[in-house]
């Protein structure tokens, strides 16, 4: 049985997401730096006591221009995280590094960049991970291939396609291995590449699609599943008139963990999210994010798992823009798997989640 005991009575609090205006350090010959930042004070509810408790945060970045000729800038950018549940003592609340690259712009040629970015299948994927707290997990994982934040990134952008035709952007993604000794066997990758492309067709719609195939390293490759990761989605968002509504699908083979340090011979993944902007700066926010497992081959004693959910939830949650500045936010995740022999083995929560927050960005 699903566990949906969760403090109900938080719902009618208001959450807010505002959009605030990065700082402006410095701009000058061409030159420019800007510094933005966000503080979350947020706390998570939950019967799964791995989830509950303090999820606080500080989020700092800088970004830089450089103009170095008319048609040529040179750009870099760098974020990171501090966290801030643990005690001082405990060494957890070092810093984490979530964006660091650099490249150069040549005008409608496009721009190549490289370093620590986002995954080529977040170009289309991003679309829906747009939810107060959760949201954009059925297949994309941190430092998993190219779906979400990695290293080791080269990344070349064109928009407009060569300035030809408006709103229609590709890009391609080269990842280098990434098999060090500090990384976990999920954590790594061998070589890959990928692409996508986008076309904003007028009026809030936009359509997408990316796909990417990385090589497994040896360690992965021991699991049978065999020698390459592959990805693949397609999506579609209208985004006008204070409505916001995004729809993505996406398929993954030898790519996606599940649990604890499970890779998933397949994955079918739905994320649905749709999100309204009343004057007042409440924005409701309603989502349901769906995984499907095929051909697991997950073994518990004497039964094998095939054919599993490994993510399903229904996300209803709401942002409060006081001002640009200012934020509050309440996100509530109904897990609708159920606790079984399967999901137990695999350690996957089935607990919801209820989380609050008070966010000042700048």
């Amino acid at each position: 049985m699903r566990n949906n005991k969760l403090l109900v009575g938080l719902l009618p609090i208001i959450m807010v997401a505002g959009t605030a205006n990065a700082a402006e350090l410095y701009n000058k010959d061409g030159n420019k730096l800007d510094f933005s930042g966000q503080i979350q004070g947020n706390h998570y509810f939950s019967n799964d006591k791995e989830q509950d408790g303090d999820n606080s945060y500080a989020r700092f970045g800088i970004r830089g221009e450089t103009q170095v000729t008319e048609q040529i800038m040179g750009y870099g950018y760098y974020q990171t995280q501090l966290n801030a549940s643990s005690s001082e003592n405990s060494g957890a609340n070092n810093s984490t590094t979530r964006y660091a690259f650099a490249g150069i712009k040549f005008g409608d040629l496009g721009s190549f960049d490289y370093g620590r970015n986002d995954g080529i299948l977040y170009d289309v994927g991003g679309w829906t991970d747009v939810l107060p707290e959760f949201g954009g997990d059925s297949y994309e994982q941190t430092d998993g291939f190219m779906t979400q934040r990695a290293a080791n990134l080269a990344t070349y952008r064109n928009k407009n396609l060569f300035g030809a035709v408006q709103g229609l952007d590709f890009a391609v993604q080269y990842q280098g291995r990434n098999d060090s000794n500090d990384r976990n066997r999920t954590d790594s990758n061998g070589d890959g590449w990928g692409m996508s492309s986008t076309y904003d067709l007028g009026m809030g719609l936009s359509v997408g699609a990316a796909y990417a195939s990385s090589d497994r390293t040896d360690t992965q490759s021991k699991d049978g599943l065999g020698d390459r990761a592959d990805g693949a989605n397609a999506g579609i968002k209208y985004d006008a008139n204070d409505l916001y509504l995004a729809a993505i699908y996406g398929q993954t083979y030898n790519m996606t963990e599940y649990g604890d340090e499970f890779i998933a011979n397949k994955t079918q993944n739905v994320e649905l999210v749709a999100q309204y902007q009343f004057n007042s700066g409440l924005q409701p926010s309603l989502a349901w994010v769906y995984s499907k497992g095929k051909d697991l081959g997950h073994s518990v004693g004497s039964k094998t798992y095939d054919n599993e959910d490994l993510v399903n939830y229904i996300d209803v949650g709401a942002y409060y823009h006081f001002n640009n500045n200012f934020t509050t936010k309440i996100d509530y995740k109904i897990n609708m798997l159920d606790s079984n022999e399967f999901t137990k083995s695999a350690d996957i929560s089935t607990d919801d989640i209820v989380s609050v927050a008070f966010v000042y960005q700048f």
